[in-house]
């Protein structure tokens, strides 16, 4: 990663490059709602929805993979078989098979999927997780690794290769998750276009539209504010900053509150010589273990809240939030007051307290309201359900309009100035976009696998889906990961409630790995690796890959270890 500071030209120049692109964007949206394409994929969601009320509760119990209900008890009663996504019908993941199928398709059937595909179809998908975790690590293509260019060509080969797999090989029915549920079959001689454009759709119309969206939109109206000053540099100082952080991540996610607060942490310590452990910790509780409150606090929760899962469900984790949160903290401020701080030369600290000035925040004014603006379009601009209050669903892909829009004000409205002195770019945000695009088309076979045989693995209690999904989210992204194992536990028998069309207890071990685990190592969440160039840039000498997992290891898993014990 580079951790550049771009000048004023050139940080408006790619705004103005952005802005350009957000107002084509939103006028073709405008020419869609026109012709009324928005509005139409909305009525055959909700006509999927009504066409399965219609056929009872009995489908909860129904084949694997196909719980029908998401119920979210006391917070989301009504919640039916669609997907919180604007385009991702629950019944396309859990239906059931008499789901109305997409009534413009030809190749629609009313019969269920055929088998998975082969067991090797996911080898495009272990390659690309793999190229993740392993390419920084190789010093002769490190370099050639940083450049987003090259990760979109290993991305989107490997995400051409699946679909090559679906066009060719590929011999049966699939289900159709854009904009609701259907089953596809494939053609019945030649060339299955049918199937390979069902699974493009299914994985960038269902998935990666919404999620990539959100996530632009919380690094680029974040990227607006700015934190900047020197406070003394004390244990109970750095303390406040990570728990303000950790505090924020769930509401404007852990890219946007580590973006936020990095480059202040550093400036505060800016005279201590030992601080390396002060930036491991906010890699610990900003980058991951801070954000598991929302859906729009880290990728694998608005990945599932693309499948179903309620908007206000995570706040139920809140004990286990506050659990890990605060043991961190008191950790960190132990560490701090008796090993590290005391340590510090006393011409250090003495330069610290006198040139200490308070934090000023500037750019709060315009995006704190458009903050706001992402949360509320996120948690209410569901066309799987109305808008509170009324009968009205939103239109597909409203709320990644009005997210883009978000953005438009906050770059058009907002000062350059700031985003200069933030060393704002838009590397780290096109990185993700880069990679995800292919894995979300790569993992189609290892979810479809998964989604048959996911009873057969063993994995059953919630603390075996957290430990599970935690260290595999370690070694991998959290994002993919989490939703392989949400598929899993989706296929398993349930007794319990269900939270879309998994046991509640199962999601909590899944959601609760996916973000805590996920700061077990650089690769584990987006931000870690952001958060490492950014410190190096100021001049701190972070651990190794290695040297990371040695402060993870003896910090994190025996807080993880207790939090399980407690609560899963």
């Amino acid at each position: 990663m580079h951790d550049t500071a771009p000048s004023s030209t050139a940080i408006r120049r790619s705004s103005n490059t952005t802005l350009a692109g957000i107002a084509t964007a939103l006028g073709l949206y405008l020419a869609a709602v026109v012709i009324g394409a928005p509005q139409h994929g909305r009525d055959l969601l909700v006509a999927a929805q009504a066409a399965h009320q219609e056929h009872g509760d009995d489908a909860d119990h129904g084949r694997a993979g196909h719980a029908a209900v998401a119920v979210d008890h006391g917070d989301d009663p009504e919640h039916a078989d669609a997907p919180a996504a604007d385009n991702a019908a629950k019944g396309g993941h859990h239906a059931d098979a008499h789901a109305e199928p997409h009534a413009d398709d030809g190749h629609a059937a009313h019969h269920e999927a055929g088998p998975p595909p082969p067991a090797w179809a996911v080898i495009p998908f272990v390659l690309l997780l793999g190229a993740i975790a392993a390419l920084p690590l190789i010093p002769a293509l490190a370099h050639w690794w940083e450049y987003n260019s090259s990760k979109l060509l290993v991305a989107g080969s490997l995400g051409l290769v699946t679909l090559v797999y679906y066009l060719l090989l590929h011999g049966e029915a699939i289900e159709q998750h854009f904009p609701a549920h259907g089953v596809v079959d494939p053609a019945p001689s030649g060339l299955s276009w049918g199937i390979a454009g069902t699974v493009l759709a299914n994985a960038l119309l269902a998935e990666y539209v919404p999620f990539i969206t959100l996530l632009f939109a919380l690094y680029c109206v974040t990227g607006g504010v700015r934190i900047e000053g020197d406070m003394q540099a004390t244990p109970t100082t750095n303390t406040i900053l990570l728990a303000l952080g950790a505090a924020m991540a769930s509401f404007i996610g852990t890219t946007g509150a580590a973006m936020l607060l990095v480059r202040p942490l550093l400036e505060t310590n800016h005279e201590r010589k030992r601080v390396v452990h002060t930036l491991v910790f906010f890699i610990f509780l900003v980058c991951n273990c801070g954000g598991c409150l929302l859906p729009i606090g880290d990728p694998p929760l608005f990945l599932g809240y693309l499948q179903g899962v309620p908007f206000l469900w995570t706040f139920s984790l809140w004990k286990e939030w506050l659990t890990v949160n605060l043991s961190l903290l008191a950790i960190y401020w132990v560490w701090d007051s008796f090993f590290a701080y005391p340590r510090e030369r006393l011409a250090d600290r003495e330069i610290d307290r006198v040139t200490a000035r308070s934090l000023q925040v500037s750019g709060l004014t315009l995006n704190l309201p458009l903050m706001a603006g992402v949360i509320l379009a996120v948690a209410l601009l569901d066309p799987s359900k109305p808008l509170p209050g009324t009968d009205w669903h939103p239109w597909i892909f409203l709320r990644e309009a009005v997210l883009l829009g978000l953005v438009g004000c906050s770059l058009w409205f907002g000062s350059t100035d700031i985003r200069v002195k933030n060393g704002f770019s838009y590397f780290a945000i096109l990185e993700v976009a880069a990679l995800f695009v292919g894995i979300f088309v790569c993992m189609q076979p290892a979810l479809a696998l998964l989604n048959e045989h996911g009873a057969s693995l063993g994995i059953r209690s919630p603390g075996q889906f957290f430990w599970t999904t935690g260290l595999l989210s370690s070694v991998l992204d959290n994002a993919p990961t989490y939703l392989v194992f949400f598929k899993t536990a989706q296929s398993l028998p349930v007794d319990g409630d269900l939270v879309a069309g998994v046991e509640a207890g199962r999601l909590a071990g899944i959601s609760l790995g996916a973000v805590f685990l996920g700061a077990m190592t650089y690769i584990g969440n987006g931000p870690n690796f952001m958060v490492k160039a950014i410190a190096e840039g100021a001049g701190v000498r972070m651990p190794s890959f290695f040297g990371y997992l040695l402060y993870s290891g003896g910090v994190l898993l025996p807080v993880f270890a207790l939090t399980a014990w407690l609560f899963l």
